[in-house]
């Protein structure tokens, strides 16, 4: 199963939904009990307590027969339309649209809308709309005395289901775009978390390779001696020696194995345990794309750039390689890289001499999932989750980042900035 496959499908927290309920049910039979009884209200009490019965039992029944912690998208919404109906009778048996309770009819699509799919959100929004103008049209009068001297012209009258509907329509629109937008980042923010999760891991695992480098090293020694050793003292006997041979050329074999499995600060490529200045971390990722990559990394430090090392930081590491693996693959033949310092700040320039950032996508740039519209090579269309997770691991630790289109080159510039007292804090 991809990564967050699940989260397509949408789901309601049912113990959440329940506790909402109860407050709506006791709001319910408090406004019923209190007009009938305390205001001398005249309505039919009765089946208005009948139909806030149904919506206890249906409250028990998510209780004590739905058995799951998550209601479905189905189930969520047949419950939800009873709510709708529900309350929609009761105020059919109290004024209809003229009823200042009318307002509730909008709270249960608003609810579900950033929760609950879009074709979901649609029924429950037609739904609420046909109760609107029903009771609009037919309903019972208002509790007595109230009815006796309320009069509505009928341009207001009209104007209320009306008010309504559109805001029924513009809160579900705008909770919908927002929730939409809340989930795309959540999943972002959850894949970053991941792909960090897997970076250390992949660290633990070459400290561990490095920790048995470290600790065989001593009994392999000893077996090469030793099979050195019987080699001299049996050199008349050729099969034994064809032996030992081999024998001592599977432990020099073991030796190499162990040396690539384990990370030597001392090569190019492999800087986990060490601290670095801001041009060395440059330099190793670039090295580690020259070695895979045909396009040409040209680099501009300055003389007096930056000395002081900074602690070791995998998401700098990171985030620094998302961006200069994007400049990498979007080139076409050149990637410029520059390092700025002065006394207060150090700033990395990362340019390219490819297409440039699409001009639909240029506002959005550092938010998830986003796709261009014009882009033509498969090979090229992402999801904007490199730069979404590159810009977010150098932020946290930070920097602040300007991503836009070069205006000296014809490809993408990212502009990667920190205070170097910020940098002493990593």
């Amino acid at each position: 199963m991809k990564f967050f496959e699940t989260s397509k499908f949408h789901t309601l927290k049912k113990s959440t939904y329940i506790s909402l309920r109860w407050i709506g049910i006791i709001g319910q039979l408090f406004s019923v009990n209190i007009v009938y009884f305390y205001f001398d209200f005249g309505f039919n009490f009765l089946l208005a307590n009948f139909i806030i019965l149904v919506g206890i039992l249906s409250n028990f029944y998510l209780i004590f027969v739905y058995n799951k912690t998550q209601l479905s998208d189905r189930s969520a919404l047949i419950f939800l339309i009873i709510d709708i109906f529900q309350l929609g009778s009761l105020i059919y048996l109290t004024g209809g649209v003229v009823n200042p309770f009318i307002v509730f009819l909008l709270i249960p699509s608003v609810f579900a809308s950033s929760n609950l799919s879009f074709r979901t959100n649609l029924l429950l929004v037609i739904t609420t709309i046909f109760i609107i103008i029903f009771l609009t049209f037919y309903s019972e009068n208002l509790p007595s005395p109230l009815n006796d001297n309320f009069y509505v012209d009928s341009y207001y009258y009209y104007s209320i289901p009306v008010a309504l509907i559109i805001a029924l329509i513009f809160l579900n629109y705008f909770a919908i775009v927002f929730g939409t937008e809340s989930r795309k980042r959540k999943e972002a923010l959850s894949k970053m978390e991941e792909v960090m999760a897997q970076e250390h891991e992949m660290l633990s695992l070459g400290g561990q390779a490095a920790a048995a480098a470290h600790s065989l090293g001593t009994p392999l020694s000893t077996i090469k001696i030793i099979t050195q050793e019987l080699k001299d003292q049996l050199k008349d006997q050729k099969e034994l020696t064809q032996d030992i041979e081999l024998l001592s050329s599977q432990v020099e074999r073991c030796n190499q194995i162990l040396k690539k499995l384990s990370i030597n600060p001392v090569e190019k490529d492999d800087f986990i345990d060490e601290d670095l200045t801001l041009k060395e971390y440059i330099n190793q990722i670039v090295s580690s794309f020259q070695e895979t990559s045909d396009k040409n990394f040209i680099l501009n430090f300055d003389q007096d750039s930056n000395p002081k090392k900074i602690p070791r930081s995998i998401e700098i590491i990171y985030g620094l390689r998302n961006f200069i693996g994007n400049a990498n693959k979007f080139a076409n033949k050149k990637i410029f890289i520059s390092l700025k310092s002065n006394n207060d700040y150090s700033e990395v320039i990362i340019e390219d001499d490819g297409g440039g950032y699409p001009s639909e996508i240029l506002s959005k740039i550092g938010e998830p999932y986003l796709r261009s519209l014009t882009e033509k090579k498969k090979d090229k269309i992402g999801l904007g989750l490199g730069i979404f997770i590159g810009k977010n691991l150098l932020e946290k630790n930070f920097a602040s980042l300007n991503c836009q289109n070069s205006k000296t080159r014809s490809g993408a510039e990212v502009n990667i900035k920190w205070r170097n007292t910020d940098l002493l804090k990593l």
